[in-house]
């Protein structure tokens, strides 16, 4: 019952860390404005249209990574924020890359935009600490 009980907190942190993540994304890519610190009025609804297309991007392109991580860090009892947040920067890195064409002769990506790369990475690194906030604080707990 325990390992049912570590499943569902599991999941629930992951729905909460790509909506989090989603939330960062759309953020930053649709209010660019919003870095000047002049805020003013936002449509909720628009807003809230916005964060759900976030979540939804951010988890179906995050599942499998998050779903290697999640096991690893329950095997080895890995409980270190800055382990999360490392490893949510680097998926944040590798979805980002993983849209982006790769020149073989140059052996470079083509197309890097700096701030799109600190957006996905700063969006992995918040997953990555609601993440371990929620699940990662107690991983492999389940087996004392």
């Amino acid at each position: 019952m325990t390992l049912l009980w570590r499943l569902i907190v599991i999941l629930f942190a992951f729905v909460v860390a790509s909506f989090a993540a989603g939330l960062v994304v759309v953020a930053s890519v649709m209010y660019p404005e919003w870095s000047r610190l002049d805020l003013g009025p936002a449509d909720r609804d628009a807003v809230a249209v916005m964060a759900g297309f976030g979540f939804i991007f951010v988890s179906g392109f995050a599942l499998l990574p998050a779903a290697v991580m999640a096991l690893v860090t329950e095997a080895f009892s890995i409980r270190s924020i800055v382990f999360y947040a490392l490893g949510g920067a680097l998926f944040g890195l590798g979805v980002y890359l993983a849209f982006t064409q790769f020149d073989p002769s140059a052996m470079t990506f083509v197309g890097v935009d700096r701030r799109e790369l600190e957006v996905m990475i700063g969006a992995g690194v918040v997953a990555g600490l609601v993440y371990w906030f929620i699940a990662g604080r107690r991983a492999g707990a389940w087996r004392e």
